[in-house]
C-alpha cells in the first residue's frame, strides 16, 4: 500500500512534517523529536540514515521559506538598510535596519561554522533516542534558566510596529552579543537541545526583552536553517533521495503549514508570556521517553 510502504511512508511523512513545523520554532527541539518519535513508535527510521537526513532537508527548507515570507516586509526593510550602509560605507546612527542586518550576519557565522565542523560527528555520537531524551530533559532546565532571565529582562511596551521593535534590538545588541547568540545555537546540533530555545536564552542573557529575544531568534532562524538546508539540498535529487522525494514533498507542505501557524502564535505569545510551559514539557517528555525507551 503506497501510504505505508517505502523507506518513509506517506503517513510517517505527514506526521514528521507536522512535527517539524512547530517543534523547530517552539523551543522544544525538532531534531530531538525527529530522533525520539520514530523510536517510540517502533519505526525502522534512524537519525543517521542517509535517506532520513535527506528527507529532513526538505522539511527544514520549507520552514525557512515560511519564516522568510512571514517576515518578508521586515527583510525588505533590513536589506534596504544594509544596501544603504554599503553605499554610504558606514552605518549611521539612524540606520538601525542596517545594524540589525549586520547583527544577523554576525550571528549566522559562528553557528554555520560550528555546524560544518561538528554536525556529522555530533549526530553520530548522539543519534539514539535515549541520548536525545536525556538532552531534551536538559533543554527543559535550560529553559527554566532562561525564564529566570526573562523575569529580569527590561519591560517594553508591546507594539504592532515591527520597525520600532527592530530598532530597540539593534540599539541594545552589540556585534559581540550577536556572535554569542549565534554560537549558542550550536548546542542544537545535539538532538534534544532547541535552536530557538538556545538563541532566545542568549538574547535574554545579553539584555534583550522577552519579545526582542524571540524576534531576533526568529529572524536569525531564516539564514541558519535555510543555508543549512540549501547546502544539502542536492542530496535530495541524488541517489540518497531515491524513494523519499514524494514523502519529502508531502512532509514539506505539512511543515510549512504548521510553521506558519506556529510563528503567528509565538510572535504574539512571547510579547507577554513565559517559557515555563515549554520547560515543563521538555522535562516531562524527556524523562517519560527515557523510561519508556529503557523498558521497551
Amino acid at each position: 500500500m503506497p501510504l505505508l510502504s517505502g523507506p518513509i511512508s506517506y503517513f510517517q511523512a505527514i506526521l514528521l512534517g507536522l512535527l517539524q513545523g512547530f517543534s523547530e520554532l517552539f523551543p522544544i527541539s525538532s531534531l530531538g523529536h525527529s530522533v525520539i518519535i520514530p523510536q517510540l513508535l517502533g519505526w525502522d527510521i534512524h537519525q543517521n540514515d542517509e535517506y532520513f537526513i535527506t528527507f529532513l532537508i526538505a522539511t527544514h527548507l520549507a520552514t525557512a521559506i515560511v519564516l522568510f515570507f512571514f517576515f518578508f516586509d521586515d527583510w525588505m526593510r533590513i536589506f534596504a538598510g544594509m544596501w544603504r550602509s554599503l553605499v554610504e560605507r558606514q552605518i549611521t546612527e539612524d540606520n538601525t535596519d542596517a545594524k540589525l542586518g549586520w547583527l544577523l550576519v554576525v550571528g549566522t557565522v559562528p553557528a554555520g561554522l560550528l555546524g560544518l565542523l561538528f554536525q556529522d560527528a555530533l549526530r553520530s555520537v548522539f543519534a539514539s533516542g535515549q541520548s536525545a531524551a536525556f538532552f531534551l530533559t536538559l533543554n527543559g532546565f535550560m529553559l527554566f534558566g532562561a525564564e529566570r532571565l526573562r523575569r529580569r529582562a527590561p519591560e517594553v511596551e508591546s507594539s504592532e510596529d515591527s520597525a520600532a521593535s527592530d530598532a530597540r534590538i539593534a540599539k541594545r545588541t552589540s556585534y559581540v552579543d550577536a556572535a554569542g547568540i549565534g554560537a549558542a545555537q550550536a548546542i542544537a546540533l545535539i538532538p534534544g537541545f532547541s535552536r530557538s530555545g538556545a538563541s532566545m536564552s542568549g538574547g535574554l542573557l545579553v539584555g534583550l526583552s522577552n519579545e526582542g529575544a524571540a524576534r531576533f531568534s526568529f529572524l536569525l532562524a531564516t539564514p541558519i536553517i535555510g543555508a543549512a538546508a540549501l547546502l544539502k539540498l542536492p542530496d535530495l535529487f541524488g541517489p540518497t533521495g531515491n524513494g523519499v522525494r514524494g514523502p519529502a514533498l508531502v512532509a514539506s507542505l505539512c511543515s510549512a503549514a504548521t510553521a506558519w501557524v506556529s510563528v503567528r502564535f509565538l510572535v504574539k505569545y512571547f510579547e507577554t508570556n513565559r517559557l515555563t510551559p515549554f520547560a515543563v514539557y521538555c522535562v516531562v517528555a524527556g524523562v517519560v521517553s527515557s523510561i519508556w525507551l529503557y523498558v521497551t
